[in-house]
């Protein structure tokens, strides 16, 4: 903490960063030995349709890092094999210890559908998926024949293990609540403003539960380009799916309705008041941003997790870990 910090340490959640999805391969690594050098706690990769696979990722940056807690956000439960996922996540384990920390959740909609893979119930498919990889992680021989989960003794080989955490990647009142039953931590998605996380701390209904809030986030001297440079990081939450998030908020109606009028989603960014923005994302000074991270602290974000906007990742990446 600096001499004229107004935001002590104390005050802070732990502070995350995330490897954006569309990062150049070749620059994968080095942002995972930035990350771990720069002395964020965490670094998130995702799993988005269409880009890259959650395991690998995780697999590669862990390789290349000592300390950094790596967390995978989020492999969606109806996608994969329970017994495959434990396979996966025992040998992250086994290679690199407990810094990992395993996101499942439901997966978009849309991308589920269009591989098949949208199961009738959700919260059962989640249910079952993490309930036995719980089992599996701790070395169990696991027989069970459920409504989407089926194994036949199955056990992994290598003994019992301390499972990683397991984290649940929902947003809905119903999931959030079976997260609180079922999961040791829940990843909210971006955007998470301290109304948002507060509501979901409520739903979840569990105090020994580890809340990871994913935000965009920008930094800079001049607070108004800092606003200017995270406006594309918010583009989508006027769409469909994001009405979770919105609803806490005072100025709720008002996002909604900004959204119906804009032509396209880089008017409504644009258009976007500046309060609106602070309050949806970590950004402006060093001291503004600090600030936020301490308001979402209070709210119950346990971590923040940063999302780097812009044209150069890596920049952005160097410029974020300034407010540490």
């Amino acid at each position: 903490m600096t001499r004229d910090d107004a935001t002590p340490d104390s005050a802070l959640p732990e502070i995350g960063i995330m490897l954006p999805r569309d990062l150049p391969a070749h620059q994968i690594l080095d942002f995972a030995r930035a990350a771990d050098d720069a002395g964020f706690d965490e670094l998130w990769v995702v799993e988005d349709l269409g880009f890259r696979g959650g395991i690998a990722q995780a697999s590669a940056a862990l390789a290349v890092t000592s300390r950094i807690r790596v967390g995978v956000g989020i492999l969606p439960a109806s996608a994969r094999n329970v017994a495959f996922t434990a396979m996966e996540a025992a040998t992250l384990v086994d290679l690199f210890g407990d810094r990992l920390h395993l996101g499942i959740g439901h997966g978009m909609p849309a991308w589920m559908q269009s591989v098949g893979a949208w199961p009738e119930s959700i919260l059962t498919s989640f249910e079952e998926h993490v309930t036995a990889l719980r089992a599996l992680l701790c070395g169990d021989e696991v027989s069970v024949d459920g409504r989407y989960v089926h194994l036949d003794a199955v056990q992994l080989e290598g003994g019992p293990r301390t499972a990683p955490p397991i984290l649940a990647g929902v947003r809905g009142p119903r999931s959030l609540a079976l997260a609180g039953r079922v999961a040791d931590g829940t990843v909210l998605a971006e955007p998470s403003a301290p109304e948002y996380i507060a509501q979901a701390r409520q739903q979840i209904g569990t105090a020994e539960h580890r809340v990871v809030a994913y935000n965009a986030a920008a930094v800079d001297v001049d607070a108004h380009a800092a606003r200017q440079a995270v406006r594309p990081g918010l583009e989508w939450i006027g769409e469909p799916g994001w009405e979770a998030h919105l609803r806490p908020l005072p100025f709720a109606d008002e996002i909604v309705a900004l959204r119906a009028r804009s032509a396209s989603r880089a008017d409504f960014v644009a258009a976007l008041p500046d309060a609106w923005v602070d309050a949806l994302t970590v950004s402006g000074t060093r001291d503004d941003a600090r600030a936020s991270l301490a308001r979402m602290r209070a709210a119950g974000a346990d971590c923040v997790v940063l999302q780097p906007v812009g044209d150069d990742p890596v920049q952005a990446l160097a410029s974020l870990a300034s407010i540490l």
